[in-house]
């Protein structure tokens, strides 16, 4: 479906896409989960959304880091289709401005993509096999964060990309 949006001076036709927020391991942990509701349902009225928890393997104990990588990789693959976007987060990917990151998600929907995800992956990051699948890697910063909190962060960026897009004011430049 095409739908036809004015903003400000400038007209967009785009089909919608739909975003998905995909991350490897446990629940959201209390202490961040309140915030990615939040967030969550702002992102709603801009886009589409949705958050997958992938867990990990049952027998992550027992693999090493490699192996472990391997198998999440063997549950991710399969699942995203060959038209999906794939954003992969990772410390050594490219850097973003929030206006960045907003002219990119916007590029993304006017090239008529359907599904973005953006994947925050296991505890030792993805196999090369999934790497070598992203359209893109992403680093949110050079320091390496909490994966709990990187959900959080990931959420309001995405928020924060979308009032750009729309020249709304929750975000100050």
């Amino acid at each position: 479906m095409r739908l036809k949006k004015i903003y400000g001076t400038r007209e967009y036709n785009y089909t919608i896409m739909k975003i998905n927020l995909w991350t490897v391991g446990k629940a959201h942990e209390s202490f961040v989960k309140e915030g990615i509701e939040v967030f969550t349902k702002r992102i709603s009225s801009y886009y589409k959304v949705a958050w997958m928890i992938i867990p990990t393997p049952k027998n992550a104990a027992v693999l090493d880091n490699d192996s472990l990588k391997i198998k999440e990789g063997e549950i991710i693959l399969p699942i995203i289709a060959k038209e999906d976007f794939l954003i992969l987060l990772d410390e050594r990917g490219k850097n973003f401005t929030s206006e960045g990151l907003a002219k990119f998600i916007e590029q993304r929907a006017l090239d008529s993509v359907k599904n973005i995800i953006f994947l925050v992956g296991g505890a030792y990051g993805v196999s090369n096999e999934v790497m070598k699948r992203a359209n893109y890697t992403w680093s949110l910063s050079p320091l390496v964060f909490p994966h709990q909190l990187v959900r959080l962060i990931l959420a309001e960026q995405i928020y924060r990309a979308c009032t750009i897009i729309r020249n709304e004011k929750y975000h100050h430049s």
